[in-house]
């Protein structure tokens, strides 16, 4: 579609429903009189926070915390293994067990944090995280509110809602691991805390922007500076959080699995919520990737379907059009309490008879039914990717 008073939007939508919300959302958007050239819109695009989640959002001289989002780097991490589906025990609850063991996840209001290490990391949590110190502490400095963030304490942690950890098997019944967590606790703060600046900044003008949540900072200003340099910390930690967590689902494997095992070193590892600067038809743009994939020619990438669906190893076809990139997964249908008023528990066992995995009222909202087709976004955006594997679920943690 193409607005008459903002920059095109350019979609990669054809035969998926898209919701006219987010029709609406995508038009305020490109109506931001620096974005650049045109809005790249992805299969799986639905309503999000100020942006659409399935949107690139490239611009000059200007950024929109909200447009990242408070989960910030989150992304996908997945690993092929030499174990092949008969090399997996007949049961596999006693393997989801040892993965949930390895791997903090859950949220429990009033009570200790199932979902962090507790009063004290692991040693190998402490050796990743002494890496990170360096520049969490220059960013302290200006914000301390930060410091008192469990950022130690969740590195290396799943969280909760859609982040999972999936066991799945490829088309010749070869193993991988498969994960998807971002920045946790410390980048929800960042998040947060920038995209309140950025409407305290902008409180003059902020009755004029089509949405409060399109409060950006200018470049060159002090608050840009300063959460560039935060975004890309809380990328780095998101980026290493994926690896540590992978470290210890394979430790679980091979103390759960009654077989040795080599796993492919060439694990991909990428952000699908995230800020970075990128050159674009002869210019140097920040590209904002709200729910999408760099997807380069030849990079490999990720794109998860929902629990009980199917999921995608992918390479990129490096399309100039769509800003290089691919949808992140599937893509909402409804919201959560839309899916928990529809469905049942009797319905998400039905939906993941196929899958080892919790089946209760908690996690109703990550029903397959509450997401789009896979396999129709996956034929929408064939100019944006080549699919190499097709993983399907066979074991599946959710926070």
């Amino acid at each position: 579609m193409t607005l008459t008073n903002g920059k095109p939007v350019k979609m990669w939508t054809v035969g998926v429903p898209v919701e006219e919300d987010a029709r609406r959302q995508l038009q305020n958007t490109a109506r931001m009189p620096f974005v650049f050239r045109h809005l790249a819109v992805m299969p799986d695009v639905h309503l999000g926070k100020g942006s659409t989640i399935g949107t690139v959002i490239p611009t000059q001289g200007a950024i929109i915390p909200a447009a990242v989002g408070v989960d910030i780097g989150c992304g996908m991490m997945a690993a092929r293994t030499t174990l092949k589906a008969t090399d997996l025990p007949d049961s596999l609850h006693g393997l989801r067990g040892a993965i949930e063991r390895a791997v903090p996840h859950g949220r429990a209001p009033g009570r200790r944090d199932p979902g962090a290490w507790g009063e004290r990391a692991p040693h190998h949590v402490d050796e990743v995280w002494k890496t990170l110190v360096p520049g969490f502490a220059r960013i302290c400095e200006k914000y301390p509110k930060l410091a008192q963030t469990n950022s130690h304490v969740h590195l290396g942690t799943l969280g909760t809602g859609n982040h999972f950890i999936e066991v799945c098997l490829d088309e010749s019944d070869t193993v991988w691991f498969m994960l998807h967590s971002g920045s946790r606790g410390v980048g929800n703060a960042i998040g947060t805390q920038f995209i309140e600046l950025a409407q305290q900044d902008m409180r003059q003008h902020i009755a004029n922007l089509p949405d409060r949540d399109l409060a950006y900072f200018q470049e060159g200003s002090e608050h840009f500076d300063d959460y560039v340099e935060a975004v890309g910390w809380a990328q780095e930690y998101a980026h290493r959080n994926r690896e540590v967590m992978m470290a210890a689902v394979i430790g679980a494997a091979r103390a759960a699995i009654n077989k040795p095992f080599a796993v492919n070193e060439h694990a991909v590892n990428c952000h699908h919520n995230y800020v970075q600067k990128e050159r674009h038809f002869g210019a140097e743009v920040l590209v904002t990737r709200k729910g999408a994939v760099s997807a380069q020619k030849g990079q490999l990438g990720i794109i998860p379907g929902s629990m009980g669906a199917k999921s995608f190893i992918v390479r990129g076809l490096g399309n100039a059009e769509s800003f290089c990139s691919c949808s992140h997964g599937a893509g909402r249908t409804m919201s959560r309490t839309e899916a928990k008023r529809r469905y049942t528990v009797a319905d998400q066992v039905k939906a993941t008879a196929h899958v080892e995995c919790r089946k209760d009222a908690a996690v109703i909202d990550e029903i397959p039914m509450a997401y789009k087709d896979i396999d129709a976004v996956m034929a929408a955006q064939s100019s944006l990717v080549e699919v190499v594997h097709t993983l399907r679920q066979v074991v599946c943690v959710k926070g």
